[in-house]
């Protein structure tokens, strides 16, 4: 008869294996759900930006009936306050005329378990945009 041998701490080296795969997936899960969520509150803040540049609307071309467009000036200082308010930095590029506002959003996002096998932060970037429409009668 032949002897067994023996397996002494082959089940606790396979726990360990697969406990850091888990805990790797796991943090994959997380962070990549964080990332996700902090590029949406990224385009939230884009897009409210352009909202508040859209209504810095020229004067001197809308109320003599000319035509409806963003002052430029007023219409980045307001999307830059408000991306200060927010927390954030960003640029902001006034075309078409004054018609079509665009703002591009940076933030950071810190994450909460991959920074234990990697990165601690994440770039990520948000966009938004807004556009100057006007219609006379129905």
């Amino acid at each position: 008869m032949q002897r067994l041998r023996r397996d002494d701490g082959v089940g606790t080296l396979f726990w360990m294996v697969m406990g850091l795969l888990l805990l790797g997936t796991l943090a994959f899960v997380v962070d990549g759900g964080g990332r996700m969520a902090a590029s949406a509150h990224a385009d939230d803040i884009a897009n409210e930006a352009a909202r508040v540049a859209g209504q810095q609307i020229d004067p001197a071309q809308a109320i003599p009936g000319h035509q409806v467009v963003a002052d430029p000036d007023a219409a980045v200082a307001a999307a830059e306050s408000y991306l200060a308010d927010a927390g954030m930095s960003g640029t902001v590029d006034i075309t078409g005329g004054g018609t079509r506002i665009e703002v591009t959003v940076n933030d950071t996002y810190h994450c909460k378990l991959l920074s234990a096998f990697g990165p601690s932060t994440m770039e990520v970037t948000g966009h938004g945009q807004g556009h100057l429409v006007h219609q006379v009668g129905e």
